[in-house]
């Protein structure tokens, strides 16, 4: 069985610790923690939990992001969201809760970057590392919230008393992901300190795909070359469809490819991906506990399952035919399963926030982008994920290549685009992807025949903010029509 490793410190000064950080931060001194190695450590696992929340990136955040997709349909609660004209209450609730979680750990990587440069039995390179990690944890939610939301209330160690704060500009919000993440790079260390937590690549990689949504190609191509050069990461080998699962199956521990995940385990009652229960139905075998089916697609009536080449083992691997009452062409999704789950909260399974692969097509369409075309470099990049999705040896030329000269600027974007599609289905990464390329409103009329609403690009600005938070106007500082 896989073991958690975020977690290893005692129950009950977790549990301690937690309501502490969470209900009042002053009452931990600097004298009295933060003081020594463990008790940093400690303080920065507490930022995790709030992440892997099941109303946060444990579940909510990824069956939010993945009904707006191109090859899939929300059902259940999730269905208004089909139409893309924003979201209704329910979901807009849901959305406040990944914005309260993530604040719950912003603040907790706060007190962190409070108290670290004040322990006293914390060396000089102690205290750059924690603090780095620290960053890199604020950096990448912040990142994260800048995609979702836009500009957002930027909370740090310099006015962590201040209830009151102003919305910031979504430039702003990059420009502070972007200096907390420069500083993980620098302070990180070359190796994690926990099987799950930030290191120097991981810092790259994140840095990567955020000079790629701000339109930094040349940096963004630099940085991924960084990760792709260290020669730390490889592919892991597929053959048949089934070989997925030594990525995203329930039992790994890690793998070559693995960069930055939230590691999750069957391990107590509450430490498993809750999204898993999400994708399947009561009685496919696929979950332990059933499922909530909350998303399908079908093989004949949506564009892109319909497209895709039956020979590709991604696709074999990531769907199953399940009748939910739709007809026998309906699929669910196969990425994120554990038969051996007994609760909706127990899955092994892991999410894969950063993978080498991710890196390989971050760096073929920044390489293309910077050339104005791509070069021979490029076009191998995503030859090599491809390749792999065939059953073929990722370092070697195969039937499947793309070849250089098919493809201008646009297309060889347009292929990336694609390919990023199927490696990265039921990730949560697919309607970033289109808003990012700015084809969302193209791409769902062509595929789903339904009108994207402004109001459907960003998520509001939960109540419980606008209510409390004195420094926010309801009208100027709320997102478009809501």
């Amino acid at each position: 069985m896989k073991k958690i490793t975020v977690y290893l410190l005692p129950i009950i000064i977790l549990a301690a610790c937690s309501k502490e950080l969470e209900e009042n931060p002053k009452a931990i001194a600097a004298e009295t923690f933060y003081n020594t190695p463990s008790e940093v450590e400690a303080g920065l696992n507490a930022i995790y939990i709030p992440l892997k929340d099941p109303n946060c990136m444990g579940s909510l955040y990824q069956a939010q992001l993945e009904t707006y997709g191109d090859y899939i349909w929300g059902r259940g609660s999730y269905t208004p969201l089909n139409d893309y004209a924003g979201l209704d209450n329910t979901n807009a609730t849901r959305a406040g809760q990944i914005w309260q979680l993530f604040y719950r750990a912003i603040n907790n990587a706060n007190i962190c970057l409070q108290k670290i440069p004040l322990g006293s039995n914390l060396t000089d390179a102690d205290k750059l590392k924690y603090q780095a990690e620290a960053r890199f944890l604020r950096g990448l939610i912040y990142y994260t919230m800048a995609r979702n939301w836009g500009g957002v209330i930027l909370r740090t160690e310099a006015n962590i008393d201040s209830v009151n704060v102003g919305r910031s500009s979504a430039a702003d919000t990059y420009a502070q992901a972007l200096s907390d993440l420069q500083f993980a790079e620098t302070n990180l260390p070359a190796t994690a300190r926990l099987t799950g937590a930030p290191y120097v690549l991981a810092a790259k990689a994140v840095l990567a795909e955020l000079y790629l949504v701000t339109e930094q190609w040349q940096n963004a191509r630099d940085k991924a070359k960084e990760v792709i050069e260290s020669g730390k990461f490889s592919l892991v080998p597929v053959t048949v469809p089934g070989d997925f699962d030594k990525i995203f199956g329930p039992e790994v521990v890690t793998t070559t490819e693995e960069i930055f995940y939230l590691k999750f385990s069957r391990q107590g009652a509450n430490y498993g991906f809750t999204y898993a229960m999400f994708e399947h139905a009561p009685g496919d075998g696929h979950h332990g506990a059933g499922g909530y089916y909350a998303h399908y697609t079908d093989t004949v009536l949506n564009p892109v399952m319909k497209a895709w080449d039956n020979a590709d083992l991604r696709k074999q691997y990531n769907w199953y035919p399940w009748n939910i009452g739709l007809g026998a062409n309906t699929l669910l999704p196969n990425k994120f399963s554990d038969p051996a789950a007994t609760n909706a909260n127990n899955a092994g399974n892991d999410f894969p926030w950063y993978k080498y692969s991710d890196i390989l097509l971050y760096y073929a369409e920044a390489e293309s982008r910077v050339n104005n075309g791509p070069d021979a470099a490029a076009v191998d990049a995503v030859n090599q994920v491809r390749r792999r999705a065939y059953g073929y040896a990722s370092s070697s030329a195969s039937p499947v290549d793309y070849n250089q000269a098919d493809f201008n600027a646009q297309s060889f974007i347009d292929v990336v685009a694609k390919e990023r599609n199927y490696e990265t289905c039921n990730e949560a990464k697919r309607w970033l992807d289109l808003r990012r390329l700015g084809t969302v409103k193209q791409v769902i009329q062509a595929v789903k025949g339904k009108t994207v609403a402004d109001k459907m690009l960003l998520w509001p600005v939960p109540t419980i903010e606008m209510t409390y938070n004195t420094s926010l106007d309801p009208v100027k500082d709320q997102n478009p029509g809501y």
